[in-house]
C-alpha cells in the first residue's frame, strides 16, 4: 500500500503549487486531480457540449481517455493521446471543469485511475473531495484555504504575468460562484474532512505553507 496525503480546498487556494512542492520535498508522486477534470473539460469544449446538458456530457465521457505521465520528472496530462498540459489553466476550461465535475458519471470516469495510483504509490493528491471521498483513508489530510480576496489577487497576478487581460473584481466574483457550486453540489461537495488539518494560507508564504504540511507527513 502507498502512503497517501490528501489536500482539499477551494479554487485558487494554491493546492496544486503546494502539493507539487511537498511531493518534491518528500519524494511522493503528485497527482493533480483537478488537471484530470480540466482535461475532460477540454474534451467537452472541443465537442461543443454545454455543461447544463447532462446527457450530452455523459455521452461525451465515453470517448475520452485521460492519463497522467511523468516526463523528466514533470507531470504531463494526456487526452486521447494528445498532451493537453498547456491548455489546462484557462478560465474557460476551469469553469467548464467546475460545472461538469459535479456530474456523477464524470467523477466515476476518473475515480478508479486516481485510486489505483494511490494504492500502488506514495502519492499526494489535491482536489475538492480527496479526503472525504476519493481517499477517505489517507494517512494525512489537509484542508488548504485562503480568503476570497487573497485567492483572487493571486489569480490576477498569475494571469497578468502571462500577459492576459483580466479584471480583479470579475475574478473574485468567479471564485465566489465556483465556491458556491463546489460546496453545494449534490455529489461529493467541497468540505473539510472531520480529521483534516486546517491550513489558512492567507497570510503565509509558500515556503511556510510547504513547511507546515511537511511537518505532518512522514
Amino acid at each position: 500500500m502507498g502512503y497517501n496525503v490528501a489536500i482539499d480546498g477551494p479554487a485558487g487556494a494554491g493546492k496544486s503549487t503546494i502539493a507539487k512542492l511537498v511531493a518534491k520535498e518528500k519524494g511522493y508522486i503528485y497527482v493533480d486531480t483537478g488537471a484530470m477534470y480540466r482535461a475532460l473539460a477540454i474534451h467537452f469544449l472541443k465537442k461543443g457540449v454545454a455543461p447544463e446538458n447532462t446527457g450530452d456530457v455523459i455521452n461525451a465521457c465515453r470517448d475520452a481517455d485521460v492519463s497522467i505521465r511523468y516526463e523528466s520528472g514533470v507531470q504531463q496530462v494526456y487526452l486521447n493521446g494528445a498532451n493537453v498540459t498547456g491548455e489546462l489553466r484557462t478560465e474557460e476550461v476551469g469553469n467548464m471543469a467546475s460545472r461538469t465535475s459535479a456530474i456523477p458519471e464524470v467523477r466515476e470516469k476518473l475515480l478508479e485511475l486516481q485510486r489505483t495510483l494511490a494504492r500502488e504509490n506514495d502519492v499526494i493528491m489535491d482536489g475538492r473531495d480527496i479526503g472525504t471521498n476519493i481517499l477517505p483513508d489517507a494517512d494525512v489530510k489537509i484542508y488548504l484555504t485562503a480568503s476570497v480576496e487573497t485567492r483572487a489577487k493571486r489569480r490576477y497576478n498569475e494571469l497578468k504575468e502571462k500577459g492576459e487581460d483580466c479584471d480583479l473584481e470579475q475574478i473574485a466574483q468567479d471564485i465566489k460562484e465556483r465556491d458556491e457550486r463546489d460546496m453545494n453540489r449534490d455529489t461529493a461537495p467541497l468540505k473539510k474532512a472531520e480529521d483534516a488539518i486546517l491550513v489558512d494560507s492567507s497570510d503565509m508564504t509558500i515556503p511556510e505553507v510547504v513547511s507546515e504540511i511537511c511537518s505532518h507527513c512522514r
